[in-house]
């Protein structure tokens, strides 16, 4: 999966993704994140890529998304061994 960096400032980042998948997952950790202000992604057409923006204060938006990405990776883990479990 590739990512690029639009835009990056201390309290604010935006990234542009080649799908749709993870800016809508990371939007939903970040919204949980007291320090974030705004987390939402905009794609103007559908053959356009969708671009997630960050928006912080307190906490930057690097780490802000370093956090989320983390809290992803645990719940998946969690995930994967509650799987395991069944078999």
């Amino acid at each position: 999966m590739e990512l690029k960096i639009i835009e990056s400032s201390k309290e604010e980042m935006k990234v542009e993704f080649d799908n749709l998948t993870l800016p809508e997952l990371l939007r939903v950790y970040l919204n949980k994140d007291s320090s974030v202000k705004l987390a939402v992604w905009k794609r103007n057409h559908p053959n356009e890529k969708p671009a997630l923006l960050v928006k912080t204060k307190g906490k930057t938006a690097k780490k802000a998304v370093d956090d989320a990405v983390k809290a992803i990776v645990k719940d998946l883990d969690r995930v994967e061994a509650d799987f395991k479990k069944l078999k």
